[in-house]
């Protein structure tokens, strides 16, 4: 059956408006009660009484609908809501008004509807009751003047319309709905008009309202003048008969919550892993099921995920998604935190770092003043806590929680940063890959096809590099297929156009060399050397192509190295490479050393780092030929960002071991003579080689000056 998210009007047990809960069985309850009680008083009050949202509404629409269909009539039916009027006149003139209109229309009952009448006209302001009693007040007026010698008070009209309803023989049921939210002196004029004027024999009053509420709102009136208990004991003597509506029991709770999630699902064409069940099951147990107590919460929480699912459906993470809806619609207070702290739930920013430095302990006292101050009741602190770590393991672990599960970047949760957002704008945005348009454009890439998919994925790989390989990554993480040599092509073709800004202090380089060399490990070995050198076939792609290359035999944080320099392949990839590395710098070979740019640069330490020695012969020959100056070489080698260049260190040194001669080096400080006031890269990157340089290294001439 299919639940209805966005339909809060009560039921009344029909095909058209079925009861979901279980409620019919109390209605028929009352419908005998009701019977039971005029069997043995004329008149009385019976209250139907729950919180806010569990149906109260609905048992009365049951009721009602029982009295009306039963055959033969025995009840009439009259229906009072004191919220359309607006002043305690015009109610009072109501009352008497619908129970007039309830009484059937034969001639048998027309004496009690006059006297009916005669009395609402007795005790209300003739300006109220024109259009209520369907008269001309003009009329109204004559006929009390015309009576004027007669006994006309409110007390005779009463009697006559108690005579009149007994002989009638008619039993009239009031029914008035959320007495809770009428205004103190609002709702004491309802109990007035329901115990002392109202109390007519054959009429009968089923009011309902919320317990809690109603004694709050009675005792601000200066009747009950602040005391919770005078309110109770005024309460008593209104209501006669107390129907406390059933419990919503967790059973009925846990039904209707599968009811509504499935409908959810089906409406949007989605499923749930057995894990996204298991999830959903603990996080309904540990945080929601004691905030959901009532039909109307639970429906509310669903109406409102469908409400924001839209185009998101298979774009984030259900049970995250249906968490966060309810934190939006229960806690909106803590809701608005989530954005002014994104960097430090997701781990994101650059304020992370501050976040690690704190003590667990603080933390948490940290976050539940936060919570406090967002409006969560004192009792629900540990919850919305404990709901919080589940959706950002990052704030689960500083809590020193256990982190379990898949992380949240594996299946599109709000704790992630590339996702985060989809959360609070309900809907991809516009700097943001769909996951349906990235597994479009994978299969394109797959099939050598152009398409608009994949367009968008190569020029989102350009300018936000580090959340598309992120993304590429998490599917290879979670076994996904992908089109690894393709990828590593493309990916090649575009290192060097890369306009992605640092996240924090990865440079979008750094990120695409991480993905390139997970992907190349998926790699079979005899496809290697071809991949790597169609990689090496553009000058940015053989950058690529080279640190790939060396880090395949270069152990891991995590992991072994995957390969060994003896290994077959691994010397064709290495000669194919370095043909590719010689053949993009032949150009720069031919210019001076100050022409060089970045990528001859990055390409020469490549080839450095992959055969230092034929590396060496080929920067010598430059050298030796007088094309390339060696201090100007150094000062390109050893470049910005190094400033200052007292960053320099024996790691450097070492490097540079792949391209130039050492001793030579030295030899360049030893005899350079550096001017004290002199300021220019050179000298700075002079003075910082002869502070780096081994107390144990030979001198070869004068040495350079070390004044800073």
């Amino acid at each position: 059956m299919a639940y209805r998210f966005f339909n809060d009007d009560p039921v009344d047990g029909s095909a058209d408006l079925p009861d979901l809960l279980g409620h019919e069985r109390y209605a028929d309850h009352t419908v005998g009660l009701l019977q039971d009680v005029r069997d043995q008083s004329e008149s009385g009050v019976l209250a139907l009484i729950g919180p806010w949202g569990s149906g109260k509404s609905s048992v009365l629409k049951m009721v009602l609908h029982r009295l009306r269909e039963a055959e033969p009539a025995s009840w009439s039916v009259a229906e009072l809501n004191p919220w359309l009027y607006s002043d305690l006149d015009s109610l009072t003139a109501a009352l008497f008004s619908e129970i007039r209109a309830a009484l059937p229309k034969g001639d048998r009952w027309s004496v009690a509807r006059e006297k009916v009448r005669d009395f609402g006209i007795s005790i209300s302001p003739l300006g109220k009751v024109g259009g209520l009693f369907g008269l001309d007040v003009s009329e109204v007026v004559k006929d009390v003047a015309n009576r004027i010698g007669g006994d006309t008070s409110a007390s005779a009209a009463k009697k006559s319309a108690d005579t009149a309803l007994r002989e009638a023989d008619r039993p009239v049921l009031v029914v008035m709905d959320d007495l809770d939210r009428l205004t103190p002196d609002e709702l004491l004029l309802v109990f007035k008009l329901v115990r002392l004027v109202g109390n007519l024999p054959n009429v009968y009053y089923l009011i309902s309202f919320d317990e809690r509420t109603l004694l709050d709102v009675l005792s601000r009136s200066d009747l009950v003048g602040g005391s919770e208990h005078r309110a109770s004991e005024f309460l008593e003597k209104i209501v006669q008969v107390r129907l406390d509506l059933p419990a919503f029991r967790e059973r009925d709770a846990i039904r209707l919550v599968d009811g509504c999630l499935t409908t959810l699902l089906e409406n949007h064409q989605l499923t749930l892993t057995k894990t996204e069940e298991r999830r959903f099951g603990l996080a309904y147990i540990q945080y929601l099921q004691d905030r959901l107590l009532t039909p109307r919460a639970i429906k509310r929480l669903f109406g409102q995920a469908a409400a924001s699912l839209g185009d998101l459906a298979g774009e984030v993470d259900l049970v995250d998604f249906l968490l966060v809806t309810f934190l939006r619609t229960s806690e909106p207070g803590v809701y608005r935190l989530l954005s002014r702290h994104r960097a430090e739930l997701t781990g994101s920013g650059t304020s992370l770092f501050a976040q690690e430095r704190r003590q667990r302990d603080e933390l948490a006292d940290l976050w539940r003043t936060r919570l406090k101050e967002a409006g969560v009741d004192p009792g629900h602190l540990d919850g919305v806590l404990g709901l919080l770590a589940s959706l950002f393991p990052r704030l689960a672990g500083q809590l020193g929680g256990g982190v379990s599960g898949e992380p949240p970047q594996a299946r599109r949760g709000i704790g992630s940063g590339d996702y985060f957002d989809r959360y609070v704008v309900f809907g991809v945005p516009d700097d943001d890959l769909p996951d349906a348009v990235l597994a479009a454009a994978l299969a394109q890439v797959e099939s050598a096809i152009s398409g608009a998919e994949a367009d968008e994925l190569w020029l989102r790989f350009q300018d936000d590099t580090h959340r598309v390989a992120r993304r590429i990554q998490q599917r290879l993480q979670v076994g996904g297929r992908l089109p690894s040599r393709q990828l590593l092509i493309q990916m090649a073709e575009l290192f060097a156009s890369l306009t992605a800004e640092k996240e924090v202090i990865i440079s979008p380089e750094f990120a695409v060399i991480v993905l390139a060399q997970n992907l190349f490990r998926t790699l079979a070995a005899d496809e290697r050397v071809e991949v790597l050198d169609l990689m090496a076939a553009s000058a940015g792609g053989a950058d690529l192509a080279g640190v790939v290359l060396r880090n395949a035999i270069q152990p891991a944080d995590t992991e072994p190295a995957f390969a060994q320099e003896s290994d077959e392949w691994f010397a064709a990839a290495r000669a194919a490479v370095l043909g590719r590395l010689e053949q993009h710098l032949a150009t720069a070979g031919g210019r001076p050393a100050d022409e060089l740019g970045d990528l001859d640069i990055s390409l020469l330490w490549r080839w450095s780092r992959l055969d230092p020695a034929s590396a060496r012969r080929w920067v010598r020959r430059r050298l030796d030929d007088g094309t390339w100056d060696l201090l100007v070489l150094l000062t390109k080698l050893l470049r910005a960002p190094r400033t200052p260049w007292s960053a320099i260190d024996a790691d450097d040194l070492e490097a540079l071991d792949g391209l130039v001669d050492r001793a030579e080096v030295y030899a360049l400080c030893d005899r350079t003579e550096i001017p004290e006031a002199d300021e220019s890269a050179p000298a700075q990157l002079l003075r910082a080689l002869g502070r780096a340089r081994p107390a144990d290294a030979p001198q070869t001439g004068h040495p350079a000056s070390n004044t800073t």
